[in-house]
């Protein structure tokens, strides 16, 4: 069964602006650090920054990998309501959001009314996602980690994507358990096939090399997987981040796809697109310890690139080489080259700068 949200009108869009700016000067005093998501002055990458840092800086020995299953469709209005009360008194405010979150869907021109979930695409579900996690979650693992906890715990909250990181088994294990109930509570459910708790910090690799185990497990968070390695200078530890395997995949497949609809095209044309392309990519993924993955980004996308040249007309299996292809992809796009600082060091400048 397919669902569509109905679309916010023009004048909708620009009061849940107005709105947004209101609810975010007052929340914004209420948010706690490990929120990263839909925050002015935070990022993807600010989230990814602290993770690494605080993993490496502190006696992680546990990562709790964690999905929540469908979160923007199962928001529960009720409680969304009842946490804004806590710090909106203004009853046109919460009118309108009602309003807005009653605005249904349209499933083959029949309209429906919602009493879950948060509409896509508007203006105003981040924040409103924001501030459901922020009671919901970020108050209470807070809590959870000063009053029963012993050892290290740490936790970095992009919108519903999280990690936690613990150094005992049995405190990370407990907190499982409790943080299900916690989500039962207010409508939520952990995924129990993308949820699980594993083995990862600087002794994973020496304690499961003891027990006769594989190399530690790795976990998914914001587009890269992260690994346990060591520096090869100093051997310290250290997390090693690739881009997720089948996401780049996936994009490929797509720009393979976007190449073969353009094949008539200009040449010049399909090279400023395909330059955007690859390049708006690389401005993401470009991170330090994943230059193998950007280097054989930029390589599938001149291949594709050629198959598609190729088969514009029969010479051109002939006239189009390799070498030649290799040639019109460095004048045309861009180096595959790390633009994106150590975690370490952007993180600490924005401590310093009071960002963080």
């Amino acid at each position: 069964m397919q669902f569509a949200w109905t679309f916010a009108s023009l004048e909708d869009k620009i009061v849940q602006q107005a709105v947004v700016w209101v609810l975010q000067s007052i929340y914004e005093q209420d948010f706690l650090g490990f929120s990263y998501g839909f925050r002015p002055g935070r990022s993807q990458h600010h989230a990814l920054d602290a993770l690494s840092v605080a993993i490496t800086s502190t006696r992680v020995n546990w990562i709790l990998d964690a999905d929540i299953e469908g979160f923007f469709d199962t928001i529960d209005h009720a409680w969304l309501i009842k946490f804004l009360e806590h710090r909106v008194g203004d009853r046109r405010i919460l009118r309108l959001i009602r309003r807005w979150l009653r605005a249904g869907v349209s499933e083959e021109g029949q309209w429906s009314k919602t009493t879950v979930g948060a509409p896509q695409g508007a203006v105003i579900s981040p924040l409103l996602s924001n501030v459901f996690l922020h009671y919901v979650f970020d108050l209470w693992i807070e809590w959870w980690r000063k009053h029963r906890c012993h050892g290290d715990v740490i936790v970095v909250r992009y919108a519903d994507d999280f990690v936690i990181g613990f150094e005992h088994q049995h405190e990370a294990t407990a907190c499982l358990e409790e943080l299900r109930a916690r989500f039962a509570k207010f409508g939520l459910k952990l995924h129990d096939g993308k949820t699980r708790l594993i083995e990862f910090g600087r002794y994973a690799s020496e304690r499961r090399e003891r027990r006769g185990e594989d190399r530690p497990e790795t976990f998914d968070f914001l587009g890269f997987t992260h690994k346990c390695a060591r520096t090869r200078k100093d051997g310290w530890f250290t997390i090693h981040r690739h881009t997720i395997a089948k996401r780049m995949r996936a994009t490929l497949q797509a720009i393979k796809t976007d190449l073969r609809k353009r094949m008539h095209r200009p040449l010049g044309e399909t090279a400023r697109w395909l330059r955007r392309v690859v390049q708006g990519w690389l401005n993401y993924h470009a991170v330090p310890s994943n230059s193998h993955r950007i280097c054989r980004f930029v390589d599938e996308v001149t291949r594709h690139w050629l198959q598609v040249i190729r088969r514009r007309s029969q010479r051109g299996r002939k006239r189009w080489t390799w070498e030649r292809m290799q040639r019109l992809a460095r004048r045309h796009l861009p180096r595959p080259r790390i633009v994106h600082p150590y975690p370490d060091k952007r993180f600490h400048a924005r401590l310093e700068a009071g960002a963080v």
